[in-house]
């Protein structure tokens, strides 16, 4: 599996008008979350991630946000229209 790596901000603002705040600025919004972690709520760069979720089942390295994490894409929330995306679910890989 190919291994990407993908900077990331942690954020605080949430709700509809901060994702679309974000989305305009080209940014998107996601969540890191998996056993025995806290859910963390962070951005990610639109274009680097749509680049780095056209390899399926790829592991991202998200760095950044405090530290770096290697995760996988559980959820990919699209528009249904124009096929952006407007959210991803992120959960973290077990350390082999």
């Amino acid at each position: 599996m190919p291994q990407i790596s993908i900077a990331a901000e942690l954020r605080s603002d949430f709700g509809k008008g901060a994702a679309r705040r974000l989305r305009r600025a080209g940014l998107i919004p996601a969540v890191i979350y998996g056993a025995g972690t806290e859910l963390v709520h962070v951005s990610v760069d639109a274009h680097e991630l749509g680049q780095a979720l056209r390899n399926p089942g790829a592991v991202l390295e998200i760095t950044g946000a405090g530290k770096g994490v290697h995760v996988v894409a559980r959820e990919v929330q699209r528009d249904p229209v124009r096929q952006n995306i407007e959210h991803v679910d992120l959960v973290v890989q077990p350390k082999a």
